[in-house]
This record gives C-alpha cells, structure tokens and sequence, in this order.
C-alpha cells in the first residue's frame, strides 16, 4: 500500500496499474490524502465518494485508465461548484458536465475535484477572494501563474500527476512556464467547448497541464475531434503520441525565427539569455533553419481587455450589479470598465485589432515556419498582491505579463511551452514555439525533443515547496 502519490506521469502512472504495481484505489487514496495535507492550495473542492468509486470500477484497458485528474474550476462537472472562481457565485452549482472532461472520463480518468483558478480566468496569477492565493510548488509565496494555477500546482506539486487547464490569453502556457510543466496551446477548436456555451471573443481554447510530452499527445488524442453543441470545433484526428520521435523528417528543415521579445513584450535580460541558448540548442538538435527576421506584430493586450470584459458581464449574469462589490479588484474594474466604456466604437475598435494582427501574425508565417520566443517575462512573480511592473530592471505595464501568449489566442494558431532549465531564482524557465493554424504534432515533436535531451524534473524538489502540516 503506497502513501504518496506517483511522481511519474500519467502514462507512466498506467503503465504501473497494468503491470499491478500500484492499483487506481490506492492511487486516488494517497491523491486525496496528499491534497490534504498539502498548504499549496491548489485544490479548492473533493469529491471523495465520486472519486473512490470511479477508482475502484476503473477500466485498466484504457487510454488514461484509473488515473486521478484535476478539473479547473472553471470547467464544469455536473453537481459541483460552478463558480467561475468568484465569491459573487460561491452558491452556483453546475448542471451540466462538459465535452472535454467527459470525453477524459470516457478515456478512463477519474475526476477527484476542481484545481483553483484566477477569477474567471482574468488573471496570470491564481489569487481569489473565494479561495485565497495559490502558492507555486517551486517556492511558497510565488505564484504557478494563471488562471490555470491550481493545476499547475498540484500536477507540478506531486499532488498529481494531469489536470485540465484552459487558455484565452496564456492560461495554460503561463502557468506551465512558471512549474516547470508542458503547456500546450491548441488551435482554435482542436477541442470542442461546451455544452451550452458560446464562442465569446475567439480566443479561450481548453487544454491540460502535465508533466510529459507524450501525457499531453494522450489527452489530445483522446479529447480532440467535432461536437455538434460546438459548431467551430474540427474534425477528429489522432496519432499524435504514437507519433512523437517519428517526424523528424518533417521537422528538419523548417524555418525558424528566434525572438525572445516578441510583439512588443518586455522581458528580463536572464530570461532573453535562458531562450536564446535554449533556442540554438533546438534549432541544432532539431535541424531548423534559423531566419533573421523581426516581425512586427500589433500590441493587443487592449482589445483583448475590452471584449474579454463582456465574458465578465456574461458569467456575473443576474448577479450583476450586486455581485460586483464581491470580485477580485481587477475583475471588478474589468467590469465596471465594459458597463461604462464599451460601445458600438469600442468594439469596431477591437475588431479592427484583430484583423490587424491576424494579418501581421499571417504575414509572419508566410515567411518562417515557426517561431521561439519567451512564454513569461520573468520568473513567477508574487502570490499575492499587484501584478509586476519591473521585468529584471525593465519597467512595462502590467498587461507586459500576457504580452507573449496573447497573440496566439487572438490569431488562434497553436503554441508551446517547454520546460528549458531555471532562472537565477532557481524557478523555473519555459521556452515558447509558435507554429501556424494545426501544426501541434510538429510543436509536440520539438518539446519531445528537448525532453529527451535535456530532461526536467517531473515534480519540484520536495525541499522547494511541497510543504505539508
């Protein structure tokens, strides 16, 4: 009987169950047990009884067969809490379960509970007036980042080992840079939304924080493909993890451009340093062809701002304007903002943005195949308190902190970020690849190649965070 949780990932943590190493009860016990004790704060909500007994009847024979996994808690399972993370919606219960986590049940998961998130998924850093900060596991008192912060937590934390995230401006990306985890940002419909939800601004696309390449070709193996309650999803492929280490034909060759300051974004000279020397070593490993070239891409952290505010208004519902005063300070400023400010002006505003940077981010894929740049900044920042101004000595705003990944999402071409090493804090570094609309096996293929010959640690330290009471 093991106490503690797998350390491995989560084909590994199959692989185990099959050879009757270790049985799916015994793995949700120390799961539930080691959420408990932990002080990360990660997890916000356990479904024991539901967990338990989707353990003890699951099937071996399957993909992600009796493995535990975290949903974030602005997905939706039916009979839990559906509080988009807000103390204005503490009392909701969701009615519903949706496609991705139901299709993870169908390939054998088993959900314990809700990992804890940034208000409606606002922020990149996972601090709430419902459930309180969220710590990283690498050091208590950073941030893992957001909105997907509590999966990253606990997946980075050894609580365990796969947790879905969802990414509208670098939410699964982010988080996965600050933990030391991969962080696959999918096409725009790669995985269906839904049900019962529309399409928003374009840019929100749902993922999974994990420890291993081929943990996240599984997932999107099992998950991806055309729902009818979402009309923008894609057509089903597959082949994803049997194809990792096989492409590399397919790889050799494409074009690169390296820029670790990319549209417009400030970063931290130690990290430029970090993905420069990671990008030579990829670029080599991988037989890239390195381009000179600086595209010019529009800074849109605003536009994403303003038509994110109308998600705001749309989640608070009815509980608008009472609820207000509840919410974390920025989404009630997000809030207030779209009320007063946002009109038919504003939003051609936006529009015009968006064609502006699809145009720019089309342009750039004309001229190189990928792109590789920084996913954070800096290093994780602080768990609580004000989003960071100072980028290593560079001053920026604080939309600086999504500068990176919110193009993808506006664009909705696929990215990637790779664990690369630590910075002088000794958090940890991602890298971030850029690669035009359905090319994830050629992103998932690099990352696979910078797992096999630059490996990272699964799991921090137990000495760095994993702290118990």
């Amino acid at each position: 009987m093991t106490d503690q949780p797998w350390t491995g990932d989560a084909v590994s943590l199959v692989e185990a169950f099959r050879r009757g190493e270790r049985s799916p009860v015994e793995e949700m016990s120390a799961t539930l047990a080691a959420i408990e004790r932990s002080e990360l704060n990660a997890v916000s909500f356990v479904d024991a009884e539901r967990a338990s007994a989707g353990a003890a009847g699951a099937d071996l024979s399957l993909p992600f067969g009796g493995v535990p996994f975290g949903v974030k808690e602005l997905d939706r399972v039916a009979g839990w809490p559906d509080t988009g993370a807000s103390l204005a919606l503490a009392d909701r219960v969701a009615d519903t379960t949706d496609t991705k986590i139901a299709r993870f049940a169908e390939a054998g998961g088993v959900p314990f509970g809700l990992t804890t998130s940034s208000e409606f998924g606002g922020v990149n850093q996972t601090w709430t007036r419902l459930n309180g900060a969220t710590h990283n596991p690498w050091q208590p008192g950073r941030t893992p980042g957001g909105s997907s912060g509590g999966s990253a937590a606990g997946v980075a934390g050894g609580l365990f080992t796969i947790a879905t995230g969802g990414d509208g401006g670098g939410s699964i990306r982010i988080p996965a840079g600050f933990c030391g985890l991969v962080g696959l940002k999918c096409t725009w419909g790669r995985i269906p939304r839904g049900p019962v939800v529309g399409p928003g601004n374009l840019t929100a696309v749902p993922g999974v924080l994990t420890r291993s390449v081929r943990d996240t070709a599984r997932w999107f193996d099992n998950v991806n493909g055309f729902d009818r309650r979402d009309p923008l999803s894609l057509p089903r492929v597959d082949g994803w993890e049997a194809g990792l280490g096989t492409l590399g034909d397919d790889v050799r060759g494409l074009t690169v451009a390296v820029v670790p300051e990319f549209a417009g974004s400030i970063v931290a000279d130690e990290t430029v340093e970090l993905v420069l020397e990671a990008a030579g070593w990829l670029i080599d490993e991988a037989g890239l062809t390195r381009v000179d070239l600086d595209p010019v891409i529009p800074r849109s952290g605003g536009a994403w701002s303003a038509t994110g505010g109308l998600g705001l208004l749309a989640a608070l519902g009815d509980r608008y304007p009472d609820g207000v005063d509840q919410l974390t300070r920025l989404m009630e400023l997000g809030v207030r903002a779209t009320v007063e400010h946002y009109d038919a002006h504003v939003a051609v505003q936006a529009e015009r943005t968006r064609i502006e940077l699809n145009e720019a981010m089309a342009a750039m894929f004309d001229e190189v195949d990928l792109v590789i740049t920084a996913t954070n900044p800096h290093t994780a920042f602080d768990a609580e308190g004000r989003l960071p101004t100072d980028f290593g000595g560079k001053p920026a705003k604080p939309i600086n902190n999504g500068a990176l990944t919110i193009p993808s999402n506006i664009y909705g071409n696929p990215a990637i970020s790779i664990p690369i090493g630590s910075g002088s804090d000794g958090l940890p570094v991602g890298v971030q690849v850029l690669a035009g609309h359905h090319r994830e096996p050629i992103l998932l293929e690099l990352a696979h190649l910078v797992e096999q010959g630059r490996p990272w640690p699964l799991v921090a330290p137990a000495d760095r965070g994993r702290l118990s009471r």
